[in-house]
């Protein structure tokens, strides 16, 4: 049973015995009105705004509806809402639920039986949707906006598949472009000091990083105005075209290095792609279909094609460069239109980057549009924040990038640190301290709304006490300790349960709202309301541990007890799963 839909399906027919005209298409829907978790438990399990929203047209007080409609919900007590204990109304005309408390413990106990796949849902059956994240840059550092959007990309995609959907995770690395021709110039400089095939990652990546720094420095007039521009623009030229078999096996060197030291970071942060789809791939798609519908979507000006924004209220970008090569924005159609060719049965492709590419995409979207809206309609970008430091510096840079490798190894150092003193192996701490790094890593990026800015503070982000990762990991770290004191068999602890309480607590309630919460996230795209959920409930489950003996052989709550950690467990696993982060066995 759904509380939440079985209220909200109880509240329209009280309206229809009512009479209450529904003539509007708002009102015609059952959304016209909301079923929400009142902020103070005190206020009941559940409230609902509907007589706010139709007093108005009834020309009524809130108030007054929301007692005429209370009246005609009491009759139901007995039948389609025998689960409620009470119905009052609130403030300025809320109606508020109060939930019989044997409801809530029975439910910890189907919690328990349904096993380890509570909270995931059906909403999205039968939907195929491509997220695409991370889009990395090959011969440049894996920094730590790229972090953000892996981070963000690999959380929306769990969502999703916890809806019911289909997802397929893509990548859409830059291997082709004017960053690689500046790498490539330095790499030529400085050939006899190229890391031998058997280096170490680290060295490999190192030194890209170092060439492009220099690259793009040399690229820029110096003092004397001297600067390389017009040897890496015929460079660039030069790897577009694949003329030079000394340009090429630079290239394919340092694009091998770059896709392995990739890889890895995925491997530790939690991502598997389905596919890589590179861009110099989509450059032959993008140039024809830009030069097909010249005219008609696209114009020539000076010498080049460009897409008039300012028709469509956004601004002009140029799709064709004067020297006939497709630019991003070229590839960026063609990407999209490749896209829904070989997954020709998606319904939705969602695309993560930073949101200083938001008019970009405004601009590429509305053009595509005017291309293919079947594809344009389906296509939905979301632009996420920047991550800054509050001491506004790392020590670990590539130029004035702050690397992804260097921010998970400062934190992991730190983590390091704070587990020191505890009886592990050297094995555990560095498996502990990595995982516990990367979830205090993500925990920060997605605790906030996707669109805003992300202020990391190392040492807030590490504490096993408060709003952080560990703090969570901690918890769940906790009830799995408990759970294995009790030294038998799940399906014995599921069995045992005969006497329960005749007062629940906040956690059982804040456990029965998960996979509510999980379809919100999912729909809104909002993977900060399953970290905020999550706290809530960890500090519930630390409150009712501190108050209440959970193993206690004399005491015939105690297998209630169990149950409900192990709902706790189960339900705080999953939560995390969908943050990407992962439990740690000890802390």
């Amino acid at each position: 049973m759904n509380m939440k839909n079985e209220l909200g399906r109880a509240v329209y027919k009280a309206l229809q015995r009512l009479d209450i005209p529904m003539n509007d298409q708002a009102a015609i829907s059952k959304n016209a009105f909301k079923i929400e978790y009142p902020e103070n438990p005190e206020h009941g399990d559940f409230s609902c705004n509907v007589a706010m929203v139709f007093a108005k047209g009834l020309k009524s007080a809130p108030k007054v509806l929301a007692e005429k409609i209370v009246t005609e919900l009491e009759k139901d007590l007995t039948s389609d809402l025998n689960f409620v204990e009470s119905i009052s109304v609130a403030g300025l005309g809320f109606i508020n639920f109060k939930i019989k408390d044997r409801v809530f413990a029975e439910k910890i106990l189907e919690i328990v039986h349904g096993g380890a796949e509570y909270g995931w849902g059906n909403s999205g059956a039968q939907k195929k949707v491509i997220v695409e994240y991370t889009d990395p840059n090959i011969f440049k550092v894996f920094h730590i906006g790229h972090l953000m959007s892996n981070a963000i990309g690999e959380s929306l995609s769990r969502l999703i598949q916890g809806s019911g959907s289909h997802v397929t995770r893509l990548c859409y690395p830059s291997d082709i472009g004017l960053h690689i021709a500046k790498s490539i110039w330095a790499m030529k400089k400085h050939a006899d000091e190229i890391p031998a095939d058997d280096s170490s990652s680290h060295k490999k990546t190192d030194f890209l990083g170092k060439m492009y720094v220099e690259g793009t420095n040399s690229y820029e007039p110096d003092n004397s105005g001297k600067s390389a521009k017009s040897e890496i623009d015929e460079l660039n030229r030069v790897i577009y075209e694949k003329n030079s078999a000394e340009v090429n096996a630079l290239y394919e060197k340092g694009r091998k290095w770059s896709l392995e030291h990739f890889e890895s970071l995925y491997a530790t942060l939690g991502t598997k792609f389905d596919e890589n789809i590179y861009e110099s791939e989509m450059a032959p798609q993008g140039l024809q279909i830009v030069k097909s519908h010249i005219g008609k979507v696209f114009q020539e000006s000076e010498g080049a094609v460009v897409f008039k924004g300012e028709e469509h209220a956004l601004h002009t970008r140029v799709f064709i460069s004067s020297q006939g090569l497709p630019t991003y924005e070229a590839k960026e159609l063609g990407l999209n239109v490749t896209k829904f060719k070989k997954y020709p049965d998606t319904n939705e492709s969602i695309i993560i980057t930073a949101n200083e590419q938001n008019e970009y995409f405004k601009v590429v979207l509305k053009s595509l549009s005017m291309i293919d809206n079947n594809v344009a309609s389906r296509t939905k970008h979301i632009g996420h924040g920047m991550l800054r430091f509050a001491s506004g510096k790392m020590s670990s840079r590539t130029g004035n990038v702050v690397t992804a490798e260097a921010l998970i190894s400062d934190i992991k150092n730190l983590v390091m640190e704070k587990i020191s003193d505890r009886d592990f192996s050297a094995t555990e701490k560095d498996e502990i301290a990595e995982v516990v790094a990367i979830g205090a890593i993500k925990y920060t990026i997605l605790r906030q709304a996707i669109g805003s800015d992300v202020i990391f503070d190392s040492s807030a982000s590490i504490s096993f006490e408060g709003d952080s990762g560990p703090y969570l990991q901690y918890a769940a770290v906790r009830a799995g300790a408990i759970l294995e004191k009790v030294k038998i068999g799940e399906s014995k602890v599921k069995n045992q349960t005969k006497t329960l309480p005749e007062n629940v607590s906040l956690l059982e309630k804040l456990i029965t709202r998960f996979p509510d919460l999980v379809e919100r996230a999912r729909n809104e795209y909002a993977p900060q309301r399953i970290a905020n959920y999550l706290i809530t409930l960890a500090g519930a489950f630390n409150s009712y541990y501190a108050s209440n003996k959970i193993i206690d052989d004399q005491d015939p709550l105690s297998s209630y007890r169990i149950n409900l950690t192990q709902a706790f467990l189960t339900t705080m696993t999953n939560g995390l799963w969908l943050l990407g982060i992962k439990v740690p066995k000890k802390m």
